[in-house]
């Protein structure tokens, strides 16, 4: 690979530090979650997709430039046949400059693949789940089987993976069981994520009608639990308070208190395309740049999109609105 002060880093235009990669590698799902994909989904043709080689290469550069953590992302990346084959390749890079290698999985495919991510030096997870009630389950899925995943999240917890349950909120649908979810997160050592839904891509309904702002949701919760503000960091935009039973409680809320300022990571698309806001349009085609003119093309690739990161995302969620982004957040990766 290249050397000199070019490639010495990743620090964009507004002087924030990029040590945080997150990687789609299918913009796929076994699942339609209402806020999240329309339920007719078009998918890109598999000929599209980046190959694990590819993948793994330019990963493998932005560790060599700085990345200290890189999330695997979706879609849902367990549906991708080589998966865990590319999480062992990435693993290779933990304690050679890669600190943390995680993934954020809707649990469906979690029980078989629990043991071999924590061999292949995953030690913690997200998975997403709005509902513990089956028939709401269902309905906010549209297909999904409450069973299959709460067989995962106890395969995880089994084989020592540490667990972060992530909860999207929805109005009139699960918002009023948050203090349940967040009493069995406690009671089974999960910490527990909250996110306002967001305005990705067109889906069947109009996300208004399902947006509630996490202030709302704390005032609730602070009145029914001891909640303590705490001080951890994670590489993402969560805040933190610490449970009556020792978990975390953490609060994503891009649109009632944006967190850009301190955005320290880039989202690296299954197709090859670097995009380093998640609220915004442009993008790099890493893969186009790797195949054309190899490692001195892809750092110039990577430097460019860092050059015009924006300052800020413009997340709004207004009455007919629509999405501030058309493409879903499958493909980008959450």
């Amino acid at each position: 690979m290249t050397g000199g002060a070019s490639v010495a880093g990743l620090i964009d235009r507004y002087g924030r530090t990029i040590d945080y990669l997150r990687v789609s590698v299918t913009d796929r799902c076994d699942l339609r979650c209402r806020y999240c994909m329309s339920e007719q989904m078009r998918f890109l043709p598999r000929t599209q997709l980046m190959g694990r080689d590819d993948i793994a290469t330019i990963v493998g550069r932005f560790i060599a430039r700085g990345v200290r953590k890189v999330r695997i992302t979706g879609g849902e990346p367990l549906v991708r046949r080589d998966i865990l084959d590319l999480i062992e390749d990435l693993g290779t890079h933990l304690g050679q400059g890669l600190e943390e290698l995680t993934l954020t999985t809707n649990g469906t495919q979690l029980e078989r693949c629990a043991a071999r991510l924590h061999s292949a030096g995953v030690k913690r997870i997200n998975v997403s789940l709005d509902t513990r009630d089956p028939l709401l389950f269902r309905q906010i899925t549209r297909r999904g089987d409450l069973d299959k995943v709460l067989a995962g999240l106890h395969a995880a917890k089994g084989c020592g993976l540490a667990v972060k349950i992530n909860m999207v909120v929805l109005a009139g649908l699960n918002d009023t069981e948050v203090p349940a979810m967040l009493r069995w997160c406690g009671v089974q050592g999960f910490d527990l994520s909250l996110i306002e839904t967001m305005p990705l891509g067109a889906i069947d309904e109009d996300r208004a009608d399902r947006f509630v702002p996490l202030t709302e949701i704390l005032e609730r919760l602070s009145g029914e639990f001891a909640l303590e503000r705490d001080a951890h960091r994670t590489s993402g935009p969560a805040r933190y308070w610490r449970s009556p039973w020792g978990t975390r409680l953490g609060l994503i809320s891009p649109l009632t208190a944006n967190f850009c300022d301190g955005c320290n990571r880039v989202r690296l698309t299954t197709d090859g395309k670097l995009y380093t806001c998640l609220g915004h349009d442009d993008a790099v085609d890493l893969r186009h740049a790797l195949r054309a003119g190899g490692a001195p093309a892809l750092d110039a690739a990577i430097d460019h999109g860092l050059a015009h990161k924006p300052a800020r995302h413009h997340f709004r969620i207004e009455p007919g609105s629509g999405p501030t982004v058309a493409r879903h957040m499958s493909v980008t990766g959450g």
